[in-house]
């Protein structure tokens, strides 16, 4: 039997892409990245949704960690970035690199995506996917069933192992066609479109490339800018005040040697860490806007707790910051 790879993120056209390749008599080995820019990755070996869902389509899935790559891709990327700091080209021709790798260790025949001509504005243009597949090593060996018939014909169409009337030729922004073809097909359990990659996210991409003007991120630091709210102090210090009870528990399972854990000592409030140069002023400022988001009212004194990780901790006394403070001091995208 024919065999090809298929590149799955878990949303729809993906899955879309995988049934009809199926339906054509090929056998599917899918591949997912797991990639840094998720909202919520999950710990590592945690049970996917992308890969649930392929594997109820009845496709094999192999699973990649593509943390290194996309660290590496905010250095400088070859076709640079898209309106945020999302180095969509590159990302792509790196993970259809592996899906070439793979393809060749399995003997498959092709590589399959469910990209959409038109549906993404840097990497889904008609020249970009042409540059992607050329960089990828992918020329003619890559199909698009979504949007085939819109394409040139590719070697697995022109030589019969896929039936090029069957594909589809959809283009643009619009879903109502992947949706209408899930009802066809039977397609039920898929990833929503909303989220994404949060390189796109105005909020998220301003944060990061504050953070980077600092130093370059580690996965750590990546996944703590997911998290809170965020301040930044003197002398580098990064703050980051958990906004309910699951960023307080994410925010304790974040917190790595050299960061400092700040909490209210007698009242509920939040969890804070602080990373980067911390010097007694600017950890009596985090304490600060620690105590600004409890119930404490404003200049009213409260025992707070500093907790280095891996050290003692120590109690300090604060007052909850002012609001002019918090405003001038919180990383957001009107910052310049």
């Amino acid at each position: 039997m024919t065999k090809a790879i298929g590149c799955i993120s878990g949303g729809l056209d993906s899955m879309l892409a995988v049934r009809l390749i199926q339906q054509q008599g090929i056998d599917v080995l899918a591949l997912h990245v797991v990639h840094l820019w998720e909202a919520r990755r999950g710990p590592a070996g945690e049970p996917r949704e992308a890969v649930r869902r392929a594997e109820a389509l009845g496709a094999e899935v192999r699973v990649i960690d593509g943390t290194e790559a996309d660290l590496a891709l905010l250095h400088d990327p070859t076709h640079g970035f898209g309106k945020h700091l999302n180095p969509c080209i590159d990302c792509r021709i790196w993970t259809l690199r592996q899906a070439r790798r793979l393809m060749a260790a399995e003997r498959a025949a092709f590589v399959f995506t469910g990209e959409v001509i038109g549906q993404r504005p840097m990497s889904q243009r008609r020249d970009a996917l042409r540059l992607v597949e050329k960089e990828a090593g992918l020329v003619d060996l890559l199909v698009r069933p979504l949007s085939a018939r819109c394409l040139e014909p590719t070697r697995p169409e022109r030589e019969g192992m896929l039936d090029r009337d069957r594909l589809r030729d959809f283009a643009g922004r619009s879903r109502k066609p992947q949706m209408a073809l899930a009802a066809e097909l039977g397609v039920t359990d898929y990833a929503t479109p909303a989220g994404g990659c949060l390189l796109t996210d105005p909020g998220f991409a301003h944060r990061l490339g504050e953070f980077m003007k600092q130093k370059h991120p580690t996965a750590t630091d990546v996944e703590l800018l997911k998290v809170g709210r965020h301040f930044r102090l003197g002398g580098g210090a990064w703050v980051v005040v958990g906004r309910h009870q699951a960023d307080n528990a994410h925010l304790a399972d974040l917190a790595e040697p050299g960061d400092v854990r700040i909490e209210a000592a007698d009242v509920p409030g939040p969890t804070t860490i602080v990373r980067g140069p911390a010097d007694d002023g600017a950890i009596a400022e985090a304490a600060a806007v620690t105590l600004r988001y409890t119930k404490v009212p404003p200049g009213e004194v409260r025992p707070m707790t500093v907790q280095p990780v891996g050290g003692e901790a120590r109690t300090l006394e604060a007052a909850p910051a002012e609001e002019a403070f918090c405003r001038t001091h919180l990383v957001t995208r009107e910052e310049s």
